[in-house]
Protein backbone atom coordinates (compact mmCIF):
# COMPACT_ATOMS: atom_id res chain seq x y z
CA UNK A 1 0.00 0.00 0.00
CA UNK A 2 2.80 2.38 1.06
CA UNK A 3 4.48 1.76 -2.53
CA UNK A 4 0.81 2.60 -3.97
CA UNK A 5 1.06 6.01 -2.31
CA UNK A 6 4.23 7.07 -3.54
CA UNK A 7 3.96 5.89 -7.16
CA UNK A 8 0.63 8.14 -6.96
CA UNK A 9 1.89 10.63 -5.25
CA UNK A 10 5.14 10.83 -7.83
CA UNK A 11 2.74 11.23 -10.88
CA UNK A 12 0.29 13.80 -9.12
CA UNK A 13 3.59 16.01 -8.86
CA UNK A 14 4.94 14.82 -12.24
CA UNK A 15 1.30 15.83 -13.55
CA UNK A 16 1.16 19.35 -11.91
CA UNK A 17 4.74 19.78 -13.26
CA UNK A 18 3.53 19.46 -16.79
CA UNK A 19 1.07 21.44 -16.68
CA UNK A 20 3.28 24.31 -16.38
CA UNK A 21 6.09 23.03 -18.21
CA UNK A 22 5.36 24.94 -21.41
CA UNK A 23 5.43 28.78 -19.26
CA UNK A 24 8.35 30.55 -20.42
CA UNK A 25 10.15 33.75 -18.76
CA UNK A 26 12.46 35.77 -21.19
CA UNK A 27 14.67 38.39 -18.79
CA UNK A 28 16.41 41.69 -20.70
CA UNK A 29 18.98 43.29 -18.85
CA UNK A 30 18.34 47.29 -19.76
CA UNK A 31 21.07 49.86 -19.07
CA UNK A 32 22.90 48.86 -15.12
CA UNK A 33 22.24 52.10 -13.68
CA UNK A 34 18.52 51.87 -14.08
CA UNK A 35 18.44 48.36 -12.43
CA UNK A 36 15.84 47.34 -14.26
CA UNK A 37 15.31 44.31 -16.94
CA UNK A 38 12.00 43.66 -19.56
CA UNK A 39 10.19 40.37 -18.20
CA UNK A 40 8.62 38.47 -21.36
CA UNK A 41 6.21 35.89 -19.69
CA UNK A 42 4.46 33.26 -21.83
CA UNK A 43 1.60 31.58 -19.79
CA UNK A 44 -1.29 29.34 -20.19
CA UNK A 45 -4.24 29.85 -18.54
CA UNK A 46 -6.03 26.10 -17.49
CA UNK A 47 -8.51 26.75 -14.74
CA UNK A 48 -11.99 26.10 -16.80
CA UNK A 49 -14.42 28.59 -17.21
CA UNK A 50 -11.94 31.26 -15.81
CA UNK A 51 -12.48 34.89 -17.35
CA UNK A 52 -9.44 36.33 -15.85
CA UNK A 53 -5.90 35.15 -15.63
CA UNK A 54 -3.88 36.63 -12.55
CA UNK A 55 0.10 37.27 -12.43
CA UNK A 56 1.75 38.49 -9.67
CA UNK A 57 3.86 41.78 -9.67
CA UNK A 58 6.51 40.42 -7.18
CA UNK A 59 7.31 42.40 -4.01
CA UNK A 60 10.04 44.62 -4.00
CA UNK A 61 10.00 45.36 -7.85
CA UNK A 62 8.60 48.10 -9.50
CA UNK A 63 6.59 47.35 -12.76
CA UNK A 64 6.05 49.59 -15.20
CA UNK A 65 5.52 49.35 -19.47
CA UNK A 66 2.83 46.89 -18.69
CA UNK A 67 1.32 44.64 -21.51
CA UNK A 68 -1.14 41.49 -22.32
CA UNK A 69 -1.28 39.01 -25.49
CA UNK A 70 -3.57 36.37 -26.65
CA UNK A 71 -1.05 34.73 -28.41
CA UNK A 72 -3.51 32.85 -30.47
CA UNK A 73 -4.58 36.18 -32.15
CA UNK A 74 -1.76 38.29 -31.29
CA UNK A 75 -4.00 41.04 -30.05
CA UNK A 76 -3.90 43.20 -26.83
CA UNK A 77 -5.68 41.91 -24.24
CA UNK A 78 -7.79 44.17 -21.28
CA UNK A 79 -5.30 44.35 -17.98
CA UNK A 80 -5.58 46.00 -14.63
CA UNK A 81 -3.41 46.31 -11.29
CA UNK A 82 -5.38 45.41 -8.20
CA UNK A 83 -4.43 44.50 -4.92
CA UNK A 84 -4.46 41.25 -3.08
CA UNK A 85 -8.03 41.56 -1.73
CA UNK A 86 -9.44 42.58 -5.42
CA UNK A 87 -7.68 39.25 -6.57
CA UNK A 88 -9.88 36.90 -4.02
CA UNK A 89 -12.92 38.72 -5.22
CA UNK A 90 -12.43 38.11 -9.25
CA UNK A 91 -11.97 34.83 -7.92
CA UNK A 92 -8.33 34.29 -7.21
CA UNK A 93 -8.94 32.52 -3.98
CA UNK A 94 -5.39 32.09 -2.98
CA UNK A 95 -4.21 35.73 -3.65
CA UNK A 96 -1.63 37.37 -1.21
CA UNK A 97 -3.28 40.11 0.23
CA UNK A 98 0.31 41.65 0.25
CA UNK A 99 0.74 41.44 -3.48
CA UNK A 100 -0.43 42.97 -6.45
CA UNK A 101 -1.56 41.65 -9.57
CA UNK A 102 -2.02 41.92 -13.00
CA UNK A 103 -5.53 41.14 -13.35
CA UNK A 104 -6.13 40.15 -17.69
CA UNK A 105 -9.32 39.98 -18.90
CA UNK A 106 -9.41 36.73 -21.22
CA UNK A 107 -10.87 36.87 -24.40
CA UNK A 108 -12.99 33.80 -23.71
CA UNK A 109 -13.68 31.75 -20.92
CA UNK A 110 -11.58 28.52 -20.79
CA UNK A 111 -12.81 25.48 -22.03
CA UNK A 112 -13.02 23.00 -19.98
CA UNK A 113 -10.11 20.61 -20.92
CA UNK A 114 -8.93 23.60 -23.33
CA UNK A 115 -6.23 26.75 -22.48
CA UNK A 116 -5.57 30.16 -23.41
CA UNK A 117 -2.22 30.64 -24.22
CA UNK A 118 -1.30 34.90 -23.16
CA UNK A 119 2.22 36.87 -23.61
CA UNK A 120 2.93 39.08 -20.59
CA UNK A 121 5.51 42.21 -21.32
CA UNK A 122 6.31 44.34 -18.28
CA UNK A 123 9.86 46.10 -16.96
CA UNK A 124 10.82 45.48 -13.10
CA UNK A 125 13.02 47.73 -11.47
CA UNK A 126 14.52 46.16 -8.82
CA UNK A 127 18.19 46.84 -7.69
CA UNK A 128 18.15 43.84 -5.53
CA UNK A 129 18.01 41.69 -8.27
CA UNK A 130 20.01 43.53 -10.76
CA UNK A 131 23.03 45.79 -10.17
CA UNK A 132 27.00 46.14 -10.68
CA UNK A 133 29.50 44.40 -8.71
CA UNK A 134 32.57 46.31 -10.09
CA UNK A 135 32.73 46.10 -13.32
CA UNK A 136 30.75 43.47 -13.48
CA UNK A 137 27.26 43.11 -13.92
CA UNK A 138 25.02 40.65 -11.96
CA UNK A 139 21.49 39.14 -12.13
CA UNK A 140 20.59 37.20 -9.51
CA UNK A 141 17.15 35.67 -8.80
CA UNK A 142 14.87 33.19 -7.35
CA UNK A 143 13.16 31.49 -10.44
CA UNK A 144 10.17 29.32 -10.15
CA UNK A 145 9.18 28.87 -13.73
CA UNK A 146 10.60 25.85 -15.84
CA UNK A 147 11.65 27.62 -18.61
CA UNK A 148 13.58 31.06 -19.03
CA UNK A 149 16.49 32.88 -20.55
CA UNK A 150 18.68 36.28 -19.59
CA UNK A 151 19.51 38.23 -21.85
CA UNK A 152 22.78 40.54 -20.82
CA UNK A 153 22.90 44.05 -21.97
CA UNK A 154 24.40 45.20 -25.63
CA UNK A 155 28.03 45.02 -25.75
CA UNK A 156 28.32 42.39 -22.74
CA UNK A 157 29.96 39.25 -22.47
CA UNK A 158 28.91 35.99 -20.02
CA UNK A 159 31.47 35.43 -16.98
CA UNK A 160 29.72 33.05 -14.68
CA UNK A 161 26.77 31.30 -14.38
CA UNK A 162 25.70 28.91 -11.49
CA UNK A 163 23.14 26.64 -13.52
CA UNK A 164 23.51 24.78 -16.37
CA UNK A 165 22.72 27.02 -19.21
CA UNK A 166 22.81 26.67 -23.20
CA UNK A 167 24.42 30.39 -24.21
CA UNK A 168 23.54 31.80 -26.99
CA UNK A 169 24.14 34.69 -29.73
CA UNK A 170 20.78 36.64 -30.26
CA UNK A 171 20.85 38.16 -34.14
CA UNK A 172 21.50 41.83 -32.36
CA UNK A 173 24.64 40.27 -30.75
CA UNK A 174 23.67 40.34 -27.56
CA UNK A 175 24.17 36.70 -25.45
CA UNK A 176 21.33 34.83 -23.83
CA UNK A 177 21.66 32.55 -21.25
CA UNK A 178 18.54 29.47 -21.43
CA UNK A 179 18.12 27.30 -18.79
CA UNK A 180 15.96 24.89 -17.37
CA UNK A 181 14.70 24.07 -13.68
CA UNK A 182 13.80 20.52 -13.62
CA UNK A 183 13.39 20.47 -9.77
CA UNK A 184 10.00 21.34 -8.09
CA UNK A 185 10.81 24.26 -6.31
CA UNK A 186 11.92 27.57 -7.45
CA UNK A 187 16.13 27.69 -8.40
CA UNK A 188 18.24 30.47 -7.34
CA UNK A 189 20.02 31.73 -10.35
CA UNK A 190 22.76 34.27 -10.76
CA UNK A 191 24.12 35.49 -14.06
CA UNK A 192 27.04 38.04 -14.41
CA UNK A 193 28.50 39.86 -17.14
CA UNK A 194 30.99 41.84 -18.18
CA UNK A 195 31.38 44.62 -20.66
CA UNK A 196 33.57 43.84 -23.62
CA UNK A 197 36.79 46.36 -24.26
Amino acid sequence: MRLLWVVVFVLSAAAARAQDSDDYTRYELLAPEAAQFRIVYEVTATTPGALFYFNPIRKGSDASDEAVYDRASGKPLRFEVVDGAAARAAGETKADLDTRYIKVELPRPVPNGGELRLRIDKTYKDPKSYFSEGERVVFSRSLGVRRNAVVLPAGYELVACNVPAQVLQEPDGRIKVSFMNPGPDAATVVVKGRKLP
